[in-house]
């Protein structure tokens, strides 16, 4: 998980998250990696349009965001 954090942090890639908060709310999430440390990830979140931090140990999930193309 961590060489996909650096590596989108390196390219701007967009990654689609999974998370789940200290309360126990769990959310799907659009970010831009913007630093990662050996706890937690500094990104811009698309979903709440905010600069977040984010504890690593509460990713449930993390890929590549996925383009859908429309049409025939």
């Amino acid at each position: 998980m961590k060489g996909l954090l650096i590596r989108a942090s390196e390219s701007g890639e967009q990654l689609e998250m999974i998370y789940i908060s200290a309360k126990g709310d769990v959310s799907q999430r659009v970010i831009k990696v913007l630093n990662v440390s050996s706890e937690s990830l500094k990104a811009y979140c698309y979903t709440r349009n905010q600069f977040r931090t984010f504890k690593l140990e509460n990713i449930l999930s993390i890929v590549p965001l996925k383009h859908h193309r429309r049409g025939a």
